[in-house]
């Protein structure tokens, strides 16, 4: 049985220690802690507006105006942007379909027309800088209704298949043959500062390096330009200022 000095000397005790916290509350606590502290940037941002962006300059139209294009002897005054191209001017204003858009990247050699004696690709360039110019395209080769005699040796030749490339390869030779005519060397010509001695295969060949025919017609080809320059003919346009003077280079942009 307790005595009263017991429990004074109970009362006297000082009172028991608190419960110290765990490793791993404390560990909880801190990782709330930082969790907290990382997303608060994050959701200060999302309630902030962003800034509006600043406006886009907007630049006038450029507006057409009249382009006057002699095609196969007869004028086209167009208007035209000056952006267009000298392809879609013959194709989408003047509506000459035989210039074919192949690549329209310079490499196929399909747009090839004659402008004042040069081979170029018409989607290299554009409308407004051929003012003045004489061009010839496809449906020029022809005179009067009777085809010219390229155009007449690559049909008993069967240079073609799909014809796709043809228009290309047509004015491409027409220009060639007056090329080597007038004396015009090719990076395959033996002495490049005398005229070429022959118009040989290789030769041909060089000259149309330009023009590729995925169907692979260009044996066919050749023969047809062969036989043309060994028999003497002449293309019926040849007469004419537009291929008179041409350049060795079916590259060649103006």
């Amino acid at each position: 049985m307790s005595t009263k000095n017991d429990r004074q000397d109970s009362a006297d005790e000082p009172d028991a220690a608190p419960p110290q916290p765990s490793r791993r509350r404390f560990l909880q606590s801190a990782a709330a802690a930082a969790a907290a502290v990382g997303a608060a940037p994050h959701l200060r941002a999302q309630t902030q507006t962003p800034a509006a962006p600043p406006p886009a300059e907007v630049h006038a139209p450029v507006p057409a105006r009249p382009v006057t294009l002699t095609v196969n002897g007869r004028a086209y005054t167009l208007q035209l942007e000056p952006r267009v191209t000298l392809l879609d001017a013959l194709r989408e204003y003047a509506g000459l379909m035989g210039t074919k858009k192949g690549c329209d990247r310079g490499q196929c050699g399909a747009c090839t027309v004659i402008a004042d004696g040069r081979r170029i690709n018409s989607c290299l360039t554009l409308a407004v800088m051929h003012e003045g110019e004489a061009i010839t395209t496809v449906e020029g080769l022809a005179s009067n209704g009777a085809l010219s005699s390229l155009q007449q040796a690559f049909i008993e030749h069967d240079a073609f298949q799909c014809g796709y490339c043809t228009p290309g390869q047509l004015c491409s030779a027409t220009a060639l043959l007056n090329e080597f005519r007038n004396g015009t060397a090719s990076t395959v010509t033996a002495d490049v500062r005398r005229r070429p001695a022959q118009l040989s295969d290789d030769e041909i060949r060089e000259r149309m390096s330009g023009n590729i025919c995925r169907c692979g017609a260009y044996a066919n080809i050749v023969a047809a330009v062969r036989a043309v320059h060994e028999g003497g003919g002449q293309n019926s346009a040849s007469g004419s200022s537009a291929i008179s003077n041409g350049s060795s280079n079916n590259r060649v942009n103006a």
